[in-house]
C-alpha cells in the first residue's frame, strides 16, 4: 500500500466531500480512490468516513487522523517540490493575514509591489482583527503585533508599534492638555471595545507599569472610528501608533502623555516552523521584511 497516495486521497475526499470530485481533482478513477481508502481503513482498523450520508463526511476517528496527517503531507509535498522544477521559479498562491489597520496601511502597499515583481505568484490577503490559526486555516504568513508565545511558529521582527493617546488640537485648546495619566479623570475619552480592557489605559510611570481607569463618553467598535471621533473633537483616544498615523501626519490629531507610554510592542512576520519553505514564501519574506522595517521602525 502506498501510504502517501492513500493519505492524499483521504485528504482530498475530506476537503471535497465527494469521492468523485476528489478523484477528478487527483485525476484517478473513483474506483481506485475508493479502493485506496478501504485499504487504509483496513490497515488502521478504523472507519475514516461515514458512508451512510449522501455526502462523505469524516468520522470522529477520521477527523482526528486527517488533522494529524495534514501537516505531514504538507511537509512531504514541500520536500518533493524542493527538488522539482516547481521550485525553480516562485509560483502559486500565498495566503497572508494581518490586522485590518496594519495590513491596509503597511502590508497592502508591499503586496502590491511584490505582485508586480512576481507575476507568477497570487496573493490572498486576509485582513481581520481575529488571530487566525496558521495550520488549521492554511495560512502561509501572518503580520502580527505583540509577543508570540507559540513556539511552533517562526517569527521575524520587522518593527514595533506603541500605544499613543491622542486628541484633536481643538479639543486640547478647549479642555487643556493632560500632564500625567491621572489628569485623564477630568477629560472625555473614547474607548475601542476591541481592546481587552477598553476602560483601563496602561502607562509606564516611575519605571513601573500603571493602569488608569477611564469613563468613556463614547465606545466604538473599530479603531478607525475611535481615531475619527478623536479628530472630531469628542475626546481623547488610545490607539496603536500606526492606527493614528494618517491623522497625526495630517495634523488632525496630536499625541499627549508620550513620556508615559508603555514599552512598544513587536511587529513580526510569522509562519509555521519547518526546514523547508516554499520558494514563494521565501521570496515574499525576503521582499517584504526590509520594506516593512522601513515603515515600522520604532
Amino acid at each position: 500500500m502506498d501510504r502517501f497516495e492513500s493519505l492524499s486521497i483521504v485528504l482530498a475526499v475530506a476537503e471535497a466531500g465527494s469521492l468523485s470530485a476528489a478523484a477528478r481533482r487527483l485525476n484517478i478513477p473513483p474506483a481506485t480512490a475508493s479502493r485506496k481508502i478501504a485499504e487504509l481503513e483496513s490497515h488502521l482498523r478504523a472507519r475514516l468516513f461515514d458512508r451512510s450520508a449522501p455526502k462523505l463526511v469524516l468520522t470522529a476517528a477520521g477527523s482526528s487522523y486527517v488533522e494529524a496527517v495534514k501537516p505531514i503531507l504538507a511537509e512531504l509535498s514541500e520536500a518533493d517540490r524542493a527538488v522539482s522544477s516547481e521550485y525553480a521559479l516562485p509560483a502559486g498562491e500565498l495566503v497572508v493575514t494581518a490586522p485590518v489597520g496594519l495590513g491596509r496601511l503597511h502590508l497592502l502597499p508591499v503586496v502590491a509591489q511584490f505582485l508586480r515583481a512576481h507575476p507568477e505568484i497570487d496573493v490572498r490577503l486576509v485582513l481581520g482583527d481575529r488571530i487566525l490559526n496558521l495550520v488549521e486555516e492554511n495560512v502561509d504568513l501572518a503580520l502580527r503585533v505583540g509577543h508570540l508565545p507559540d513556539s511552533r511558529l517562526m517569527a521575524q521582527r520587522v518593527g514595533a508599534a506603541r500605544y499613543v493617546v491622542c486628541a484633536s488640537p481643538d479639543y486640547l485648546e478647549a479642555h487643556g492638555t493632560p500632564a500625567t495619566p491621572a489628569d485623564l479623570a477630568g477629560h472625555a475619552t473614547i474607548a475601542y471595545e476591541g481592546f481587552r480592557t477598553p476602560d483601563a489605559w496602561r502607562f509606564r510611570q516611575d519605571g513601573a507599569a500603571a493602569s488608569v481607569k477611564v469613563a468613556p463618553r463614547l465606545v466604538v467598535s473599530t479603531v478607525e472610528a475611535a481615531c475619527d471621533a478623536a479628530a472630531a473633537g469628542i475626546g481623547l483616544a488610545r490607539v496603536l501608533s500606526y492606527q493614528a498615523a494618517p491623522a497625526l501626519a495630517a495634523g488632525r490629531l496630536v499625541t499627549v502623555l508620550d513620556d508615559f507610554a508603555p514599552e512598544p510592542l513587536p511587529v513580526s512576520l510569522v509562519h509555521r516552523a519547518g526546514r523547508l519553505l516554499p520558494i514563494r514564501l521565501r521570496a515574499f519574506l525576503d521582499f517584504a521584511a526590509p520594506r516593512l522595517k522601513a515603515g515600522l521602525a520604532g
